[in-house]
C-alpha cells in the first residue's frame, strides 16, 4: 500500500490592515513566513509545500526559500472577508486541472502561528492516521464560562451560570488557537466544502503558545515569547514537578 500524499498549504495574502505587511514583517530576525516554510521542510510526512499568496513579493521570497507558488491566487480570494475554504477549493481545483495532482490530504500550516513546534503537527498526523476523523486541528484549553459585552454590559454567551464558582467544577472549554495545524482530507473537503468537516479531532495544545497573530499587541507579545521560549518551559516543568512533589 503506497503513502498517503500530503499537500502543505500556506495560506500569505498580502492585505492585513492593523500588522500592514504581517506575512512579510521581520519576526525574531526573518520574515514571518519564512518560519513556517522552513518548519514545513523538516515534516518527515509531506510531500510538496506551497504558499497560497496573491503577492509578488511574497511569492518571490517563498520560491527564494524551495517552497512552490505555482500560480497566485485570485484578488477575489485575497480580501478581507475572504475564507481559507475558497482559496484551498480554487488552488485544488488549478492543481488538477493543471497538473493532474490530487493529495489525499492538505496540511494547512498558518504563518501567523509562529510558536506552533514540530511535534504539534506530527500530533496532528498521529491523530488522523488512528482512523476515523476526516479533518484534525488544533485547539487551546480556554475559561468555559465565555462572556462577550453586549450594549456596554456584560453577557454570559452560554446564556446561564453555574452555582460553583470553582473553576474545577466547570466542564473544560477549548478554542481554535489560530489554528496552528490543521489537516483534512481531500475527499471530505471537497465533499463538504469546508475545513472543518463533520468528523473532526481535536489536538490540544498549550495556551502559552496559541497566540495568533492579528494586532500589534499579539506580535509583540508572541515575538517575546519566541525569543524565550526555551526558558518559559523549563520554568514550566519545574513549577509542574513542584506542584507534583506537594501533591504526593
Amino acid at each position: 500500500m503506497k503513502n498517503p500524499s500530503v499537500l502543505t498549504v500556506i495560506p500569505a495574502r498580502s492585505g492585513s490592515k492593523r500588522i500592514p505587511s504581517k506575512n512579510i514583517r521581520l519576526f525574531a530576525g526573518k520574515p514571518l513566513i519564512v518560519h513556517t516554510i522552513r518548519q514545513a521542510k523538516k515534516i518527515p510526512f509531506i510531500g510538496r509545500i506551497i504558499v497560497d499568496t496573491d503577492s509578488k513579493q511574497i511569492a518571490t521570497l517563498a520560491r527564494h526559500e524551495s517552497a512552490e507558488v505555482p500560480f497566485l491566487r485570485p484578488k477575489r480570494l485575497a480580501g478581507d472577508t475572504s475564507q481559507v475554504a475558497d482559496s484551498l477549493r480554487h488552488l485544488l481545483m488549478r492543481l488538477k486541472s493543471n497538473e493532474g495532482y490530487v493529495p489525499d490530504y492538505v496540511l494547512i500550516l498558518q504563518a501567523t502561528s509562529p510558536l506552533r513546534k514540530l511535534s504539534d503537527i506530527t500530533a496532528c498526523w498521529r491523530a488522523m492516521k488512528k482512523g476515523g476523523a476526516t479533518t484534525v486541528l488544533t485547539v487551546t484549553p480556554t475559561h468555559p464560562r465565555l462572556y462577550h459585552i453586549r450594549r456596554g454590559f456584560i453577557a454570559l454567551v452560554n446564556g446561564s451560570e453555574k452555582d460553583s464558582t470553582n473553576m474545577q467544577a466547570w466542564e473544560s472549554a477549548y478554542i481554535l488557537n489560530g489554528c496552528f495545524a490543521y489537516i483534512v482530507k481531500t475527499a471530505a473537503f471537497l465533499k463538504e466544502g469546508r475545513i472543518i468537516t463533520k468528523k473532526t479531532r481535536p489536538v490540544i495544545c498549550p495556551k502559552w503558545r496559541s497566540v495568533d497573530l492579528d494586532t500589534p499587541e499579539d506580535w509583540a507579545l508572541a515575538e517575546h515569547l519566541f525569543k524565550n521560549r526555551g526558558a518559559i518551559e523549563t520554568a514550566i516543568r519545574k513549577i509542574g514537578r513542584a506542584h507534583a512533589i506537594k501533591t504526593i
